[in-house]
């Protein structure tokens, strides 16, 4: 081989370091962006299960309150009919 060719496919091995080096840069900040997306997207379903934990709270609430008013309503209509 003549230097010529060596120098050459040192260029081309060059150029395709420099291709390898910008996809990895591209891909670590495609990696950076997609991590910050997952934790955001954590966080959020994190308060949603939140929230629908405290509605189903709220739920059971207003269904015991409910069910304890019907109960003393059932109470006064049955005194009411045995006077």
């Amino acid at each position: 081989m003549d230097n010529e060719t060596i120098l050459k496919q040192f260029d081309e091995i060059e150029k395709r370091v420099e291709r390898l080096i910008g996809a990895c840069q591209t891909l670590k900040a495609t990696n950076t962006e997609l991590t910050e997306k997952v934790g955001r997207l954590e966080a959020e379903l994190l308060e949603k299960n939140q929230l629908e934990g405290k509605d189903t709270e709220m739920k059971a609430l207003i269904r015991t309150k409910i069910d304890n008013l019907m109960e003393r309503l059932e109470g006064v209509t049955e005194a009411d009919q045995e006077q």
